[in-house]
């Protein structure tokens, strides 16, 4: 990037907070999907939404790409500067502004981190529902710009459900309020338009976010199986029976040994695959629909099942889930976090056949899954140094996208398209569909400048 640009970008954010030395762009060459990297030619740490605006209209000036960039914990690529440019980096936009609980909203910068939200919120008796596994350390911006999900969205939705208004920078350098603090804002919907378009159509930089009132009790389970098969069917039994808990996990064998192994959370190492079922409300409800759970697992062939007895045992369950992907590094060099969704009554069938694919490739498996909402997270284990491995990882990663659109699935749950899967989406997608999504972000970005390379395949892109 020219000289002259950058000391314009200092005059904006402060010499500080403009970021140039090839060492200190390293960080930035990827997000959590670390197959795909491109280091950007700058990142910038603007401090309010006036400083974004003017960055943008740097941007604009010079034809220059721009990539908002949360936590970087994404799983996509959505974060990637594909086609270098800037990083506009929101981690200093970190202020709860507001916690109106007469309202139930949380007014937030973008930079907040998912946990801190409930945490401020939780003396009060409300949370943010939404709880991406990242929620550590996972930004607000971030989970806006995927649409997150989390182990309790089955019950209560992901990011979408959850958000009353933003303000948001588009690419033209204009400043806007979508949405409203009052119910049922006439006209498009054009907070859901944003929500989930992937840092393609704008940057978020305050949001107006729903809170949740804490239940008045939780119930948490632990279903040990001989197979994953057999917890998938107990799955599907328990929606049908008309009980909605507010999470139901799966993890497999190999998972459970490596969690066990980090976090000692208690997990059955001998058993095939578990379920962690978590019932929430009023506690005077929660006795009969365990027993309900209970006798479901127990038909599908659960050969142990525990009740939490303890909130600090329910705690270190959730801690063990919670921490399942960190724990992926005790047992491969590379990884790839699969992130697919299928129909509930399809996934016992589906879950057989993607491990069939992974045995037939000779490539270790480990699985875990938002069960409830029929969104698996298959990770394959590899060492990308061995040649040609990476080709053949992709090619089986194509394959099981293959099965689960097939089934009636999609091809992201919670974790994005991104750089990951754009060049996919006509497995889901006719021509007429993508050139329909390509208006509507044309609408907001007419040049392309804002995060190209994502979500839509590269011939419906001026970027490839």
């Amino acid at each position: 990037m020219k000289q002259e640009i950058l000391d314009e970008l200092r005059g904006i954010v402060g010499s500080a907070y403009v970021l140039s030395e090839p060492e200190e762009l390293l960080a930035y060459e990827c997000d959590g999907f670390a197959l795909h990297r491109h280091p950007p030619d700058a990142v910038l740490l603007p401090a309010s939404s006036e400083e974004v605006a003017r960055i943008i209209g740097v941007a604009r000036k010079h034809g220059i790409p721009f990539v908002p960039r949360g936590a970087g914990t994404g799983l996509s690529g959505g974060a990637l500067p594909r086609f270098g440019g800037m990083v506009l980096s929101l981690t200093r936009m970190k202020s709860i502004r507001e916690l109106d609980f007469e309202n139930r909203q949380a007014v937030v910068q973008p930079g907040v981190i998912n946990l801190n939200l409930s945490q401020a919120a939780s003396p009060s008796g409300y949370y943010f529902a939404p709880d991406p596994s990242s929620q550590m350390v996972s930004s607000i911006g971030g989970n806006l710009a995927e649409n997150a999900g989390g182990p309790h969205c089955l019950k209560y939705g992901t990011t979408t459900n959850h958000v009353a208004a933003l303000q948001v920078v588009l690419p033209s350098g204009e400043t806007v309020e979508l949405g409203s603090r009052a119910a049922d804002c006439p006209g498009y919907d054009l907070v859901g338009v944003f929500t989930g378009s992937e840092g393609t159509l704008g940057v978020a930089t305050r949001a107006v976010l729903k809170l949740s009132r804490l239940p008045q009790s939780a119930k948490t389970l632990l279903a040990a199986f001989e197979s994953l098969k057999d917890a998938c069917d107990a799955v599907s039994v328990i929606i049908a029976r008309g009980i909605v808990p507010a999470a139901l996990e799966t993890m497999d064998r190999r998972m459970i040994r490596a969690v066990e192994a980090a976090t000692h959370a208690g997990l059955p190492v001998g058993a095939g695959a578990v379920l962690i079922i978590e019932l929430d409300g009023l506690a005077s409800a929660l006795q009969v629909q365990a027993d309900q759970v209970a006798e479901i697992c127990l038909h599908h062939g659960c050969q142990e099942l525990r009740v939490a007895k303890s909130e600090e045992e329910r705690q270190g369950l959730w801690k063990g889930r919670k921490e399942a992907f960190g724990t992926v590094g005790r047992m491969t060099r590379d990884l790839y976090l699969h992130d697919a969704v299928v129909p509930r009554n399809r996934l016992s069938e589906v879950v057989t056949r993607i491990y069939e694919c992974a045995d037939r490739a000779g490539v270790p498996l480990a699985s875990l899954a938002h069960a409830g909402d029929g969104n698996l997270h298959p990770i394959l284990l590899f060492d990308r140094k061995k040649e040609g491995e990476e080709v053949r990882i992709l090619d089986l990663v194509r394959e099981m996208l293959r099965i689960c659109v097939d089934a009636g699935g999609t091809l992201s749950g919670e974790h994005g398209i991104g750089s990951e899967k754009n060049e996919y989406m006509d497995m889901l997608f006719s021509a007429a569909d993508l050139e329909a999504m390509r208006r509507v972000r044309l609408a907001f970005d007419p040049d392309e400048l804002c995060n190209p390379g994502k979500i839509l395949p590269s011939r419906f892109s001026r970027y490839h």
